[in-house]
């Protein structure tokens, strides 16, 4: 699949604000300061489409983009980020957890972790929250460009074993700065949604 097209449709909080449509929808969530709107920016070719912010944790609401008129590529708030108080982590749970249950539009989930680090207690818990949600969810371990070769099987196994990926899980390394396995990814992640 090709990505021609790409656009910013809306922001939401709460429900009523959602794209009142059908097309199926596939969700990116990971910590504020992953990279996701990187991954976004370069998996559509568009330097500027979502908001790369200096500070992490700058996204509170659900972007939706619309990606060749046919799907929803969904933005949802990063999580874990240390500096915002508890009460602005708990609406952001909100926001993240009424998107999660209440969207049949919802067809798959992108987790998005650090390669660099090990997944954090709140990258397990997301995991282990899609799944028992029952979305498909594929794993992407950002930033791999900052890896030498012999780090990436060492980060490659630590990510699946904290998350307890089995064989049937998809996971990849991925850097928004070398894009090496782009197309791949793309057809992985939206190919299956388009109607041939």
């Amino acid at each position: 699949m090709i990505i021609k097209t790409s656009e910013f449709i809306t922001s939401a909080v709460k429900r009523n604000q959602y794209p009142v449509d059908v097309r199926p929808e596939v969700a990116f969530v990971g910590r504020s300061n992953v990279g996701k709107s990187s991954i976004i920016n370069a998996l559509t070719n568009r330097k500027k489409l979502a908001k790369v912010s200096q500070t992490p944790g700058k996204t509170r609401l659900i972007n939706f983009f619309l990606i060749n008129d046919e799907m929803y590529l969904v933005d949802l708030p990063g999580y874990g980020y240390a500096k915002v108080s508890k009460k602005e982590k708990e609406s952001w749970g909100k926001t993240i957890e009424t998107y999660l249950i209440e969207r049949e539009q919802l067809k798959k989930v992108v987790l998005l972790v650090d390669s660099r680090h090990k997944p954090t207690a709140d990258d397990i818990l997301m995991h282990e929250w899609i799944k028992h949600f029952g979305y498909k969810v594929i794993v992407i371990a950002t930033k791999s460009d900052k890896l030498s070769n012999n780090e990436i099987g060492k980060s490659k196994k630590l990510i699946k074993e904290t998350l307890k990926l089995g064989p049937e899980d998809e996971f990849y390394l991925f850097s928004s700065v070398k894009k090496n396995g782009k197309e791949e990814l793309i057809d992985n992640i939206f190919g299956d949604l388009v109607e041939e």
